[in-house]
């Protein structure tokens, strides 16, 4: 497959879109990752040592003291009860309210992101070396031992097993009732934790400098190589690749065959996790201080350049509030944005709550319809084809009510407002508008064959041939064709509906011809002639048929 490279840096002289405000920023002392519950409320942990809930705007409803910081993300039941853990060895569960309903010390700091079970029991794996199940009354129900520290947040895939890395350089599953089920060998240490497909493949990160993805009976699938390590944990996007950064400042897109969808320049090492919006658009922080949107096809959208340090993901929720953290614990909301994406693991932890676990089918309806409504919502855009370079960084809004003021001779490590970039206009993103010539790539970089056909995603080859899709059925989709309503052949391939090659050279009025230098398959629709650059003897090689097969050998 053809490797497509996008630069954030390369971009900036070309048409895009220009950066979302920052609607509201909160000196908040921030200093876990942000996990959003159903109504859009806030929970966190702060360098205060205490639990926060605030507001969808940071407007702070109660906190609770712990023993100790802690930099997991506070996990949100469907009832709204906070699972938090931190550095006194302690996980504390804490009711809506904000009272105490119980904590269980372990063995150790907890660093990871406990999951939540759909039972309501809690697994939490701490740098003690110990993996524990937790019953939703605080009953220890069982526990494992790994023997190395565990950093990566444990993840539960639809059967109730319970995937983790350890720094014993190894992926973990076990069965619901914590027995070792397999484990897999890296090359090197494992923090980044694991993300789960529909499938139950299962794929993470290591500091061997590599992606890997496994079967769920822990065989290899395949790995792919990058220039650093990978600490950061990938999400898997609503159509099925895997999008995850690396340490070596790229952010890598890999379809459920290992090959290669895009890539990424952010130009930064990328320590946190990706989120991917409705419109598809993918989201993601680097370690400079850069918030990057990339399109579908793996291009720049736009940047906020904050120029301090982030190292948890963005936040994102059901009604289009995009929130992220900047080095000294400012909290930062961009508000009227796309929600999340209805898939498997679009998010760290699969959830904007942090459950950690596989959704169900009853999960992904419940999503659809809780995001539907942001989803759906007219964004103003900016007028296609306006030029506009990525966001700088400026001066911060002035403190809401309830935030102070830095005062001057401050130390650095006291929370300082962060740099937030302001847009060239009051405009908000909206999804690229794609030449057709730019449409043809971007369906040709996913082109595939299958059955000795060759076949393109049909929005793309569509949009690159102007011709309007109508409806779309398991089977066929209709296609407009001057005035005629032309039905095509489709299937699905990773969830992505796709047209056989064939069926788009036997329209009405198309004509084709190859291409040879470069290899490209030319079609012609209404005098205009767009190039798919596809490759068709790679893609489907000619080989012939031995004769009496059965006889040689």
């Amino acid at each position: 497959m053809t490797l497509a490279v996008f630069s954030g840096a390369a971009a900036q002289g070309t048409p895009t879109f220009a950066a979302p405000k920052i609607d509201v920023f909160k000196e908040l002392r921030v200093i876990s990752g942000v996990s959003v519950g159903a109504s859009g409320d806030l929970t966190f942990v702060g360098s205060d040592a205490r639990v926060h809930r605030t507001d969808a705007k940071g407007s702070e409803k109660w906190s609770f003291l712990m023993g100790d910081l802690g930099r997991a993300y506070p996990v949100v039941t469907p009832q709204g009860t906070t699972i938090a853990a931190s550095y006194d060895d302690t996980v504390y569960a804490i009711d809506a309210a904000g009272k105490l309903l119980w904590k269980l010390k372990l063995d150790g700091d907890i660093f990871a992101t406990p999951a939540l079970r759909a039972d309501g029991s809690v697994v939490v794996a701490t740098a003690g070396g110990t993996v524990h199940a937790i019953d939703s009354a605080g009953k220890a129900l069982w526990s494992y031992k790994v023997g190395a520290p565990v950093f990566s947040s444990p993840a539960v895939g639809a059967d109730g097993t319970i995937y983790f890395g350890a720094q014993n350089n190894r992926m973990h599953a076990l069965t619901p009732d914590g027995r070792l089920k397999w484990t897999y060998l890296a090359g090197s240490l494992v923090f980044s934790s694991p993300a789960i497909g529909l499938d139950g493949s299962v794929y993470f990160g290591s500091s061997d400098r590599r992606i890997y993805a496994l079967t769920p009976g822990g065989q290899l699938k395949w790995r792919v190589q990058t220039g650093l390590f990978v600490n950061a944990s990938p999400i898997i996007t609503s159509g099925g690749v895997v999008v995850v950064g690396s340490y070596d400042g790229s952010l890598y897109a890999l379809n459920s065959g290992g090959e290669t969808e895009w890539t990424y320049k952010a130009g930064a090492a990328i320590a946190a996790s990706a989120v991917e919006l409705s419109d598809g658009t993918v989201v993601v922080p680097d370690l400079s201080g850069t918030v990057h949107a990339v399109g579908k096809a793996g291009q720049a959208l736009w940047q906020i350049k904050t120029g301090k340090k982030i190292d948890t993901g963005l936040s994102v929720s059901d009604q289009g509030s995009l929130y992220f953290t900047t080095d000294g614990g400012g909290l930062n909301i961009i508000q009227k944005q796309r929600p999340l994406a209805v898939g498997p693991w679009t998010t760290f932890h699969a959830s904007p709550s942090a459950w950690g676990r596989v959704p169900t089918p009853i999960d992904l309806q419940a999503q659809t319809q809780a995001r539907r409504a942001a989803a759906t919502a007219v964004l103003a855009a900016l007028p296609p084809g306006t030029p506009t370079a990525p966001a700088q960084p400026a001066q911060p809004p002035a403190p809401t009510q309830g935030t102070k003021p830095p005062q001057p001779g401050q130390p650095a490590v006291q929370p300082g407002p962060a740099t937030p970039s302001q847009p060239a206009q009051p405009t908000q993103p909206a999804a690229p508008v794609l030449t057709p010539a730019q449409q043809a790539q971007a369906a040709a970089r996913k082109a595939r064959s299958e059955a000795g056909q060759v076949w393109l995603p049909l929005t793309e080859a569509a949009a690159a041939l102007r011709l309007p899709v109508l409806n779309v059925t398991a089977r066929t989709a209709t296609l407009r064709v001057g005035t005629a309503r032309v039905p095509v052949t489709v299937r699905r391939f990773a969830r992505e509906v796709y047209v056989p090659l064939a069926a788009l050279s036997e329209l009405p009025g198309v004509q084709v011809r190859l291409g040879r230098a470069p290899a490209a398959v030319l079609l012609s629709v209404g005098g205009q002639q767009i190039s798919f650059p596809v490759n068709l003897s790679q893609l489907v090689p000619l080989t012939g048929q031995v004769e009496y097969s059965r006889v040689l050998r």
